[in-house]
């Protein structure tokens, strides 16, 4: 990762351009090509330093709904049901924790039902338990990280 690099994550985070052309609005600011910084975005998220690149949407707002879940995996099949369990739409990001409840993920549905039948459908393709945990409250974080 160089200055570059630097610049366009510290550059999109919480002031993305609503334009025809993102991309093109981010290469002026910073003078170099529109496919520089497709490019480069490409190759951060290929490479790791990124796992997602993307908009985050209020599902609340748009008529869905969502919740935390968790799974006590054994450590050694940790990667193989990550692997499961993200093949499914409806998750939005997975990640470890040390603790007994060692996966935590969150589902995105468009209902209640939907959501509901995608945990059954996890539980089935992992053969094990998935803890729902629902949003009781929302505290609205503007979190941003200066790289």
């Amino acid at each position: 990762m160089d200055t570059l690099d630097r610049q366009i994550i510290n550059q999109f985070q919480g002031d993305f351009p609503i334009v025809d052309r993102p991309f093109l609005a981010l290469a002026e600011k910073l003078d170099i090509s529109e496919s520089e910084v497709m490019t480069r975005i490409r190759f951060m998220l290929d490479d790791g330093l990124l796992t997602r690149f993307g908009p985050l949407y209020n599902i609340d707002k748009m008529g869905g709904t969502f919740s935390l879940c968790a799974m006590q995996v054994p450590k050694d099949n940790f990667d193989n049901i990550a692997d499961i369990v993200n093949q499914f739409q409806e998750v939005a990001h997975n990640y470890e924790r040390d603790h007994r409840l060692n996966m935590w993920f969150v589902l995105a549905a468009e209902s209640k039902s939907e959501l509901d039948e995608t945990i059954k459908r996890i539980e089935q393709a992992t053969g094990l338990m998935v803890f729902n945990f629902p949003k009781q409250r929302e505290f609205y974080v503007n979190f941003q990280l200066s790289i």
